[in-house]
């Protein structure tokens, strides 16, 4: 037979495109359209639907950046379509190019009920099947105007459409035309037939018989059509078709367990704001859907966003909840947003998942089972722990996939943390977040699935997210084709919780991942937009210490815990927490909004500590300070206050031989040349040099940084190839016991202030930028006389360690990683760190010398300058704190980390001291939450964590709480049946903790 494959194939596409689904609506009506316009913030419904309106017709512009326009849509099924199913398409002015990212809407009837939502692939509202005929309609569309930042098709352009300050008021749509149709179902079944035969056809190999078959069922079936009466031949057609759809799959078929899913970023490429809508229309949406199709489940993470619907859109929550109760509509992930997990410190990684499953229990009564992060940048290896802790035990994500060095090796495996918790982890081999059940799609989940042999699942998280609408009807009947189609992997509507239970029976001994899940990608979004990174890390450590104190103040005076005050701030730096809005990658009008946010939040927060503390102290006259770190400094206990005794004093610069000045407190001895760069650091206790030899630390080093796409995201491994050392120096001089040290360069400047503390073997480094650089990449720079193999940098309850070497591949790739508040090198006997107050990007590199030595250098990113999607990107002013620690033991690291980001305060009262609520007599074991438990009961929480890396005992004190009646809980503070109960001495509770082992303590009042 001759090879007539491409000829057929052609066919099937122009035909299609060109005659069968243009029949899917063969009469069509006009429906008259009004419009009425706002270009500021979204108005109330109320107000929206009766505001006055004037006619605009299709080809009409509308909709200024990120305005808001409501449409008044009337009209009459024509009586001669009685008996015929009818639905309006409405197009706003959609593109076909992406389906979100552009205009929106959200239908109502006219006393405000919502419809279904409007998206650029899912424009239909159904009017009846079948009609009476005559039907009046009536429909009122919020539509949003949100701009395309990628109009034009170039992505990654600078653009002032981030912000609607600079975005202007040209309208950005064309509205489209606004009809009644006739639904004609079988056409739409054919096309559906189609595609699903068409799309799996072109998947499989040509010389299996199986494709033929298809070709030659395809080729009946367009021959069945007549191309001028498509709707009275479809069915003819169909019957051709029936007979190789009906073909069941192999038994050896691999199994895609598709969940409806539609990713929406909390903010991204539009604000906070936006993305209360976009919930609200995509929700409205799928519950619609699934009142349409009875096999189709949807699941939606994040209870932000359940939150928002709640409070701003009751009615279409009302239909969420109904959805959840009937079990359809599923609540996953059980975190409050899809945060990124590299940056957030351990309590704000825990409460991630305090605040997000306790709202899904106490709303919906469930809990998830699993952690739903599709499209975080990596994953820190401290979060199998926290996963655990919080009650759940898998995770899902979709994002490694997108590495661009290593191929990861598994989808289905347990991920272990740095304590050695386990969590069963799962990468859908499908490749994306936002299936569209297409047969390349479902082909590839198969081909690419590496657990082949031993396991047979895949999850499919399938429909359009960011304002895409979710899942279409499309897709749900793609689906039932390929529920068992000869060919093509078996397709199956099932929760989260069905397919990890499956493919757990079926797997119970993957393969073991140890440590960090790194992202070879994105690796810009831990230094991108540093006042937001700077305003998380402030808000988390003013969280500590507002507990901290107001907890110590509540058992001792009386003081009002403040439960609700805490409870929205920290959701609210939770949300800030989003893995576009931490990272550093929205537009400009997200991060604006997040600077005035971390100020707000700062003032309050403020004020809780100042009210607690003058609890405590009382009125008088002495001067106390309060100590919020988990080590005790100064002769001031951790978590108490003590008087004063002197330990702020600085070392007193003195000149330096050849220019400069000198540091020495008698512990350390500091070297600052003529152009204000630290040439030694000389560890008196020791007897040893922290300085490689020949070179200098306090360095800023300046690159270029434009990466080959994602400029907000990412730092391409080139950019070290070229670069400069800032050495010219615009002024070197004493400023009130600290080295000043001025720069310039291009058009920006850098006040440093160096100093020694006349107790303590540190230098401390206050780096003032005023930046105004465009795509470059400043770096602080510490060459140390350390020959160390690996370092560790904190993450999570403990620290992780990488290798500064490059033997493989993999190690290559991770040229810039987090950490939190340390970087710690080191070789049998002694070490430095690098500590910071506010920045996470680093990087760690080794040279061996002339001399046969070896350099570390260890290298703090502090700014960037990307000009997408935000093109001013943190010009301005910033600050940062860091210090370098020579002879710093994992443990010195810890302590100096927490010193940097927990600063004492200095109170006047009348107290001679506050004693500490809390003592852990181990500084191995750090305390890093003392609290009132969340149910207000009275009781206290207290949560600690071995930080060394080793296995640790201490005995744990609580005042005017009973450790006889102390148990051990899980996240949410419920008892954790299955841990052994603490041990008890002394009026204490004996803890032994394995490695980075973290626990939570509930202890009830006395």
């Amino acid at each position: 037979m001759h090879d007539d494959r491409k000829l057929v194939e052609a066919r099937l596409e122009r035909v299609l495109r060109e005659r069968v689904r243009p029949a899917v609506h063969p009469a069509t009506t006009p429906l008259s359209v009004e419009i009425w316009s706002t270009d500021g913030e979204p108005v109330p419904v109320a107000e929206g639907l009766v505001a006055p309106t004037r006619p605009i017709a299709p080809g009409t512009p509308w909709g200024t950046p990120w305005g808001t326009s409501w449409f008044k849509v009337t009209g009459t099924v024509p009586a001669e379509w009685a008996g015929r199913t009818v639905e309006a398409v409405l197009d706003l002015g959609f593109t076909p190019r992406t389906p979100g990212f552009q205009c929106e809407g959200l239908v109502h009837l006219p006393d405000g009920t919502p419809v279904k939502g409007l998206h650029p692939r899912n424009a239909y509202v159904r009017v009846g099947a079948p009609v009476a005929g005559g039907e009046r309609v009536h429909w009122r569309i919020e539509a949003a105007s949100n701009p395309d930042l990628e109009a034009d098709g170039v992505p990654f352009r600078p653009t002032p459409m981030g912000d609607r300050a600079t975005a202007g008021d040209a309208p950005q749509y064309v509205l489209g035309e606004m009809r009644l149709a006739v639904f004609d179902e079988t056409v739409w079944n054919l096309v559906m037939d189609l595609e699903v035969l068409g799309e799996l056809m072109a998947e499989l190999p040509v010389d299996g018989a199986r494709r033929w078959e298809i070709l030659r069922a395809v080729g009946r079936a367009l021959d069945a059509i007549d191309l001028q009466d498509v709707n009275g031949t479809a069915r003819a057609a169909r019957g051709e078709l029936a007979g190789v759809l009906a073909r069941p799959a192999a038994a050896t078929a691999h199994r895609v367990s598709a969940v409806g899913h539609a990713h929406i970023d909390s903010a991204w490429l539009w604000p906070l704001r936006e993305t209360v809508r976009k919930v609200a229309r995509t929700a409205s949406n799928m519950t619609a859907l699934l009142d349409e199709e009875p096999d189709f489940v949807f699941a939606m993470s994040q209870a932000q966003q359940y939150a928002w619907l709640k409070e701003h859109r009751p009615e279409v929550y009302a239909r969420v909840k109904k959805a959840v109760a009937d079990g359809r509509f599923v609540p996953a992930g059980g975190m409050w947003v899809e945060s990124d997990t590299n940056m957030p410190g351990s309590e704000a990684m825990a409460r991630q998942f305090v605040h997000g499953k306790r709202f899904f229990l106490e709303e919906f009564g469930v809990e998830s089972d699993e952690a739903w992060l599709p499209d975080t940048f990596g994953f820190a290896a401290g979060l199998p722990q926290i996963i655990k802790a919080a009650g759940s035990r898998r995770l899902l994500t979709q994002k490694i996939s997108w590495s661009r060095t290593n191929d990861f090796p598994h989808h289905t495996f347990s991920w272990e943390g740095i304590d050695g918790t386990r969590v069963f982890t799962h990468f859908p081999p499908v490749d994306s977040y936002n299936c569209e059940m297409t047969g390349r799609q479902i082909a590839h989940a198969a081909r690419n699935f590496k657990e082949k042999g031993v396991a047979t699942r895949s999850l499919a998280p399938t429909g359009y997210g960011d304002g895409g609408g979710g899942t279409t009807r499309e897709m749900v009947a793609k689906a039932a084709r390929m529920r068992d189609l000869e060919g093509a992997a078996t397709v199956e509507w099932e929760t989260p919780a069905d397919f990890f239970a499956k493919a757990e029976a079926e797997y119970p001994d993957p393969p073991v991942w140890v440590g960090e899940l790194y992202l070879e990608l994105h690796r810009a979004t831990l230094t991108s937009q540093a006042r937001t990174k700077r305003g998380n890390r402030r808000g988390e450590s003013l969280l500590t210490e507002a507990e901290l104190w107001a907890a110590t103040a509540a058992a001792r005076t009386g003081f009002r815990y403040p439960y609700e005050e805490l409870d929205r701030i920290w959701k609210t730096v939770l949300l800030h927490q989003f893995h576009d809005i931490l990272p550093g990658s929205s537009i400009a009008w997200v991060h604006r909004e997040a600077r005035a946010t971390y100020a707000r939040l700062a003032e309050e927060l403020e004020a809780i500590i100042a009210g607690a503390q003058r609890a405590l102290v009382g009125e008088g006259t002495r001067e106390l300070v309060f100590n919020p770190a988990p080590h005790a400094r100064g002769g001031v206990p951790a978590g108490g206050a003590a008087p004063f005794d002197g330990q702020g004093d600085k070392a007193v610069p003195t000149p330096r031989d050849g220019g400069g000045y000198v540091l020495d407190n008698g512990l350390l001895r500091i070297e600052i040349d003529g152009r204000g760069l630290v040439v030694s650091a000389y560890d008196r206790i020791a007897g040893r040099e922290a300085i490689a030899p020949g070179q200098a630390a306090n360095l800023l080093q300046l690159h270029p940084d434009f990466p080959n796409q994602w400029d907000a995201w990412d730092v391409d491994a080139f950019y070290r190839n070229a670069g400069c050392d800032l050495t010219d120096v615009a002024g070197l001089s004493v400023a009130g016991g600290a080295v000043r040290v001025e720069r310039a360069f291009g058009a920006s400047r850098v006040v440093q202030l160096l100093s020694v503390p006349i107790s303590a073997k540190r230098l401390d480094i206050d780096t003032e930028v005023d930046w105004h650089e465009t795509e470059k990449f400043l770096k602080l720079a510490f060459p140390l006389d350390v020959k160390a193999d690996r370092y560790a940098s904190e993450t999570q309850f403990g620290h992780v360690y990488r290798p500064t070497h490059q033997n493989t591949s993999w190690e290559w790739a991770k040229f810039e990683a987090c950490n939190h508040r340390f970087v710690h090198v080191d070789e049998p006997g002694w070490g430095a760190a690098v500590v910071n107050d506010a920045t996470y990007g680093h990087d760690v590199t080794r040279t061996v010398r002339g001399d046969g030595g070896t350099t570390t250098t260890v290298r703090a990113s502090l700014l960037r300058a990307p000009r997408y999607p935000d093109p001013e990107t943190d010009q301005g002013t910033h600050r940062f704190r860091h210090a370098l620690v020579p002879g710093a033991t994992v443990g010195d690291a810890v302590r100096e980390g927490h010193r940097a980001n927990l600063p004492e305060r200095r109170v006047t009262g009348g107290a001679a001291e506050v004693a500490p609520l809390v003592t852990v007599d181990n500084d191995a074991v750090v305390v890093s939450a003392v609290k009132l438990a969340d149910d207000r009961g009275g009781d206290l929480v207290v949560r600690v964590y071995e930080a060394h890396g080793g296995r640790a005992r201490a005995t744990l004190r609580a005042d005017g709480f009973d450790t006889a009646r102390a148990v051990l809980t899980d996240l949410l503070e419920r008892p954790d049946t299955d841990a052994e109960p603490p041990a008890r001495a002394d009026g204490g509770l004996v803890l032994a903790l394995r490695p980075f082992q973290m626990v939570t303590l509930r202890l009830p009042s006395v």
